[in-house]
């Protein structure tokens, strides 16, 4: 079953490349072909939930392949990879319903690449092997680097996809030499076996270090902030999303699988150290997005506040702490895609600038936009019955039994978040006319925008009141990884 969400993406590239996207009803076909393809993974990512069993610690529906020399390709599936799975499958055909029609020329590269990168994100978060976990982790940097290059805007794309690649490359070595290093001491890379060797505190620590660098800059953690506002504002909006709804997930998904679990004496000796950094960037993160004048860039520096907030659940060493940092993490798949489809792709649509100040009146124009717009700025700053409001919660609640200051210095972030997110919506919605745009016709949102806005607003509401659908999920495997620790 496993086997199948990784294959069926590459099914449908293999269709799409027989294809020869000159005529336009090619073009319809390659789009019918990527989306459905991405479609039927969902279902099935579905299926999986609904026939997983809260109630084990084991890895289900395990799937193996050993016919290979270099890493034992060992699939399966926990209460925590189980949500980071279903938010890929969810996303991924989001994203290319958002970009796909806005694009005519290499469109087969394009849903070929993102078909490509769903098998390669669901790998990472299904694989049971440390170095395959590597492999899957750095496989992702080539095709987002030729994405931002081919189908971003601006003059700096360039100089955007070298950072986001040399910044990931850099962390990773780190993390490839720790791996060898418990291969080495172990004789083996599998996750499971690992888990029952006791490494000495001396040497968890240097391989915590490792690892911990090449998480931190994919997370990103203050001072590896300067590459994801850049990559955000040059990619294209289905980059954007994919960039916020999951590959910033794989720095979370390691942190648990990897740190916790694996170095858990070493986790618990650096935690005040992680905790120390998160709060740094989340009010340094929170500050730079008030005075942000460009809407992608101001949204991708919220998301790394909101990201460090995931940071002080994770390392709470409490089941609320963890619960909620994964709660939080999907809540922001579903909530900053929503908003870079609002600001990067709705509304610089129709005006052709990303310019705040040169944005003004929308709501005139814009009535059911705004609305949902406005809804999904509450979202993001954490307002009740939404599910970023129960990840803060239950992140800061946990992390308030370790150390109430560095909790209330999280808290400050619920402030700030609503100090930009109102700030930008009423920028933007309110006021006279923008002269800048007597020549603009602008239009509501069209049918395709506002079920991709409401795809994603369902879960974000019926999840922040109904969370048990997935904390009842969560219990165990978190339960577990406190043991652990």
């Amino acid at each position: 079953m496993l086997f199948l969400l990784l294959i069926i993406p590459i099914i449908g590239s293999l269709f799409i490349l027989t294809i020869d996207e000159k005529s336009f009803n090619s073009q319809v076909r390659m789009r019918t072909i990527a989306i459905t393809t991405s479609l039927i993974n969902f279902f099935i990512s579905i299926f999986l939930w609904l026939e997983f069993d809260a109630n084990t610690t084991q890895f289900q529906f395990v799937s193996e392949f050993d016919y290979l020399t270099f890493g034992h390709l060992n699939l399966g599936i926990d209460g925590i990879s189980l949500y980071f799975v279903l938010l890929t499958t969810f996303i991924t055909p989001i994203a290319i319903i958002s970009n796909a029609y806005n694009i005519n020329s290499n469109l087969k590269f394009f849903l070929i690449s993102f078909l490509i990168l769903e098998t390669l994100q669901l790998a990472l978060f299904l694989v049971l092997d440390l170095l395959l976990f590597y492999i899957f982790f750095e496989s992702v940097l080539p095709i987002l680097f030729i994405i931002i290059i081919v189908y971003g805007s601006g003059e700096f794309r360039f100089r955007s996809a070298n950072l986001f690649f040399l910044y990931t490359l850099f962390g990773s070595l780190f993390m490839l030499l720790a791996i060898l290093q418990i291969f080495n001491l172990a004789g083996t890379t599998d996750f499971q076996l690992l888990s029952l060797i006791d490494i000495n505190l001396d040497s968890q620590k240097l391989l915590w270090l490792a690892f911990f660098l090449a998480f931190a800059i994919k997370t990103p953690l203050w001072p590896f902030t300067g590459w994801l506002y850049r990559a955000h504002a040059d990619s294209p909006l289905a980059g954007s999303i994919l960039l916020a709804a999951t590959i910033l997930k794989f720095a979370t998904y390691g942190y648990i699988r990897i740190l916790i679990n694996l170095l858990p004496d070493a986790t618990n000796y650096f935690g005040p150290l992680v905790q120390t950094i998160a709060i740094i960037t989340l009010i340094y993160a929170s500050l730079a997005t008030i005075v942000q004048q460009d809407t992608k860039t101001l949204i991708a520096y919220s998301s790394i506040a909101h990201m460090s907030v995931v940071i002080l659940g994770l390392f709470s060493n409490t089941i609320q702490g963890i619960e909620g940092a994964i709660l939080l993490a999907l809540a922001h798949g579903f909530v900053s895609p929503a908003l870079f489809i609002c600001v990067g792709g709705v509304i610089y649509e129709r005006t052709g600038t990303r310019v705040i100040k040169y944005i003004r009146g929308l709501a005139t124009y814009m009535p059911v936009f705004t609305i949902l717009f406005f809804i999904f700025t509450l979202c993001n700053t954490g307002i009740p019955l939404s599910l970023n409001f129960l990840g803060e919660q239950l992140a800061l609640i946990g992390i308030w039994e370790i150390n109430p200051i560095i909790s209330a210095l999280g808290a400050t972030g619920i402030v700030l978040s609503a100090c930009y997110s109102i700030y930008l919506y009423n920028r933007i919605s309110y006021g006279t006319y923008s002269p800048n745009m007597n020549n603009v016709i602008i239009l509501d949102i069209t049918r395709r925008e506002f079920i991709i806005l409401i795809s994603l607003l369902i879960p974000t509401i019926l999840l922040g009141i109904f969370p048990n659908v997935i904390l009842d999920s969560l219990h165990v495997s978190v339960s577990t990884l406190l043991y652990n620790l």
